[in-house]
């Protein structure tokens, strides 16, 4: 796969998971592309197709494993993930000819994996769990309680920019330089990048086990060969404040866990591949007044050990009675409201909310005769709309009445799949209109 990566400059795939949902423009977007492992051209390609080239891959392996057909999938989002970004993997799983069951979180699908491990099951009173996500895009934290096999999510909190790919352009970064100095510059370069990116992501496993790397890329630029080490404590020095705000996301999330802290929490789950690295054990340990962390769960696997059982459960397939007794209740990432007057962010569903939910509010008219009402729906913590993010708009048409006289029942509705509903009903005269978030960008009946 690394040689194919960095011999072919035409048709090249990176980060696809933090581009899922977002527009081509958005300034997370373009900084990706600045620092990617190539130029960034606009084509006409969405994220969610190269999402659904990975799923349609998995599909024929497991097809070819099991020699049966495969149709259903548990597929899993960061936790962190918007409205948009959670529908967008939905649509990636429709392009794939699979039919999506359920969409679940990441560190939710690894604390099913951790609770068939720990027998949850039997555990009879609440015992809360912190997941400790770091992947190689994506930051999440968890925050569980779990009894009797019901797993409760109590706050989740995370970063879509947060990950080992963040860790590598600080090394990549820190060789150019060097090259630089020594030789060359060669941030030009595309393929020259691409090369020396794949040499340090290997450095940097290696140095979650070792205490120095070496790095040594043959003819990297103008037939120039390139030798250099780095050791594991320039790598903490280069990462220190990402790995910092790893821990003020961890205790962020804490914060909005009610009545949890972090003298409460009976575990804590390493999840993703980053998490192997030391320091970011070390801090985490640090954190949670030097309690040992919980590696039983290999954290490359458990996202995925976690969504079979989401799946064995939703099919009635699995013969385990422990697996058959587990319900999952998870919750909102971010909060959803509607924009009223003056630009405010009115809030139906505040984050952290369990679903499925429903909540409703009864607004009315501002002016005389208004013929219509308009009804944009945002997500976000901003208290003002313009600082969150719009998920659709559509209008409502009412009756002509004085301003204040007409009575409209907004209510939103969120279903087990954390997919959005925003339904729209005149008291008066009983007209209805629903909407649900299906493409980006857009509300659609």
């Amino acid at each position: 796969m690394e040689n194919a990566f960095n011999a072919c400059t035409a048709i090249t795939f990176s980060n696809s998971k933090r581009l899922i949902g977002r527009r081509f423009s958005d300034a997370s977007v373009q900084s990706d592309i600045s620092t990617g492992p190539s130029r960034g051209v606009e084509q006409q390609f969405a994220a969610e197709e190269i999402s659904s080239m990975v799923l349609m891959k998995m599909r024929e392996t497991a097809e070819a494993y099991l020699v049966t057909t495969v149709k259903n999938a548990v597929v899993t989002v960061p936790a962190c993930s918007t409205e948009l970004q959670r529908q967008a993997t939905w649509n990636a799983g429709v392009l794939a000819n699979l039919n999506v069951i359920r969409i679940i979180p990441e560190p939710t699908a690894a604390a099913l994996a951790y609770g068939l491990d720990r027998k949850a099951a039997e555990i009879r009173e609440d015992y809360n769990v912190l997941v400790f996500d770091l992947g190689g895009g994506t930051f999440d934290v968890s925050v569980l309680s779990i009894m009797e096999g019901f797993f409760e999510v109590r706050a989740t909190a995370g970063a879509a920019h947060l990950g080992g790919e963040d860790f590598d352009n600080r090394m990549v970064n820190h060789f150019v330089q060097e090259f630089k100095r020594k030789k060359k510059d060669i941030s030009g370069n595309p393929r020259a990048l691409r090369r020396l990116r794949t040499a340090c992501e290997r450095a940097k496993r290696t140095l979650s086990s070792t205490l120095e790397s070496t790095i040594e890329i043959d003819c990297l630029y103008e037939n120039i060969d390139f030798y250099s080490t780095i050791t594991r404590a320039r790598f903490e020095e280069l990462n220190m404040d990402l790995f910092r705000k790893c821990m003020g996301i961890v205790e962020d999330c804490l914060s909005e866990a009610w009545n949890i802290n972090i003298h409460s929490v009976h575990d804590v789950v390493l999840v993703g591949g980053s998490s192997r690295i030391p320091k970011t054990q070390q801090l985490l340990q640090e954190l949670f007044d030097g309690k040992e962390l919980c590696n039983s769960i290999n954290p490359d696997e458990a996202v995925a050990y976690g969504a079979t059982i989401q799946a064995a459960i939703l099919s009635g397939q699995g013969d385990d009675h422990e697996i058959q007794s587990f319900l999952l209740m998870d919750a909102t990432p971010l909060s959803l409201g509607l924009d009223t007057e003056g630009g405010v962010m009115t809030v139906l569903i505040p984050r952290n909310t369990s679903f499925p939910t429903k909540k409703e509010l009864v607004f009315s008219t501002d002016l005389d005769n208004q013929p219509c009402i308009r009804i944009q729906v945002y997500e976000g913590e901003g208290t003002m709309t313009r600082d969150n993010n719009l998920l659709g708009e559509f209008e409502f048409s009412i009756p002509p009445a004085p301003k204040g006289v007409p009575q409209i029942s907004i209510t939103f509705d969120i279903d087990a799949n954390g997919i959005l509903g925003v339904s729209a009903e005149d008291k008066t005269t009983g007209q209805k209109m629903r909407k649900t978030i299906t493409k980006r960008f857009r509300l659609k009946h």
